[in-house]
């Protein structure tokens, strides 16, 4: 089951954190991975990572933000395998700050790596993918449906992810184009790691427990976690489910009171 034997993947984001643990996971499972990514240097050792591994992947440097690049990426891929039968949307970035502190170039940078960088993955993949169907997956966040202090413009990108998760379920339907979203809680990350040390330094420690303690689980996520509802939904055991948003939160949204 969840073999992905012979498939092409293009993951964005994946140098680092959820989108290397997802280049794993279906690496593992024998899919091709493309691991697109700003990063050069995280990007090259997720690549060598997947092979030592006895896996296929290669790196592809591209700013998401950027139509012209993500196109030429993208047609460099087609060119070298046929298809893209696979998606996976995870680049993104976060920001920290309520309406009132959140500046305009704030503001502008995360819509245009959020909103307009998936945009421009799926306006260059989707006619590939007409020709014989295919899967996209976004990745979205809890913060889209749950108000979450300070993260007015992180949460604004994330909505829109789950409204254009909907918009090209329903548009692309008709040739057997699936696409869905996974909203995960926090997930212990190197960006997490970060944000705490640049933020809290010296009170590292109790802020990590403070944060896992908001999942009623009482833990972050493993970004190995969130990559397994990656791979089910990806895969062809999957093949009845497209318009959803999946929460993989720890009870956030349900059981936080």
């Amino acid at each position: 089951m969840f073999s992905l034997q012979g498939k092409t993947a293009l993951i964005t984001g994946a140098a680092s954190g959820i989108g290397r643990a997802i280049a794993h996971e279906f690496a593992k499972q024998g899919s091709r991975v493309y691991i697109m990514d700003n990063d050069e240097k995280g990007g090259s050792g997720v690549e060598a990572e997947i092979k030592k591994e006895g896996g296929k992947a290669e790196f592809k440097k591209c700013n998401v933000a950027i139509q012209k690049e993500v196109e030429q990426v993208i047609q460099q891929i087609i060119g070298a395998t046929g298809y893209i039968h696979i998606l996976v949307n995870n680049a993104g970035i976060a920001h920290v700050g309520n309406l009132e502190n959140t500046k305009e170039s704030d503001f502008d940078r995360l819509m245009e790596v959020n909103v307009k960088g998936m945009y421009n993955c799926l306006h260059a993949v989707i006619p590939n993918m007409k020709k014989a169907g295919g899967c996209i997956l976004n990745m979205a966040s809890v913060a889209a449906t749950v108000g979450i202090p300070d993260r007015f413009a992180y949460s604004t990108t994330k909505g829109a992810v789950v409204g254009m998760t909907l918009s090209v379920a329903k548009d692309y339907i008709g040739h057997k184009i699936r696409c869905n979203s996974i909203s995960p809680g926090r997930v212990h990350t190197p960006f997490v790691d970060g944000f705490i040390s640049k933020n809290y330094p010296g009170k590292e420690k109790e802020m990590f427990e403070k944060l896992s303690k908001t999942q009623p689980i009482g833990r972050m996520a493993r970004p190995e976690e969130i990559a397994w509802l990656a791979l089910y939904l990806c895969s062809d055991e999957a093949a009845f489910i497209t318009g959803c948003d999946y929460p993989i939160d720890g009870g956030f949204i349900k059981l936080n009171n």
